[in-house]
């Protein structure tokens, strides 16, 4: 069961990047070099509690689906969105914001189980797991840009 931490320090206010960090037409233009698209679900502004997604992505060659519900809530410290079905045997990717003297430190844990046991376990050490180390760090740096510019085109973004 490979666990991926990540950290990333930001230039703008937690409740933006909060925000951002759950926006469907951001993690759209983040992951854009897979295709990845909302198709059912919450399809586009800012995704809550409770709330479902399904994303389509071409991921090594192949068009995929993948549904997520965010399971846990804490506005704007904390979330959580969990596989519901999909690729993953099982996925839970945890989102915190810390205020840092003026930044935000977003963190993202990222816990997950590749199917097919034991093959599933080599294909973690020998791709996977960088695979998505890569992904996230890639949408991470479209949130730190979007938050440190205030760019946001196609981004619907309402902050309490």
């Amino acid at each position: 069961m490979p666990r991926i931490k990540l950290q990333t320090l930001i230039q703008a206010d937690k409740k933006l990047v909060f925000d951002l960090s759950r926006s469907i037409d951001l993690h759209q233009i983040s992951t854009a070099h897979t295709s990845e698209k909302a198709i059912a679900g919450k399809l586009t502004g800012l995704i809550e509690l409770n709330e479902t997604v399904t994303w389509e992505a071409r991921h090594f060659g192949i068009i995929q689906q993948l549904t997520s519900r965010i399971s846990e809530y804490d506005y704007p410290n904390y979330f959580v969105d969990e596989m519901v079905s999909g690729a993953f045997k099982r996925f839970r990717h945890e989102h915190h914001f810390t205020d840092d003297s003026g930044k935000t430190l977003m963190t993202d844990i990222f816990d997950y189980t590749s199917p097919l046991g034991i093959i599933g376990k080599f294909v973690d050490a020998l791709f996977l797991k960088r695979y998505m180390i890569n992904l996230i760090k890639k949408r991470n740096l479209v949130i730190k840009d979007f938050a440190e510019s205030r760019k946001q085109p196609e981004v619907q973004i309402i902050t309490l």
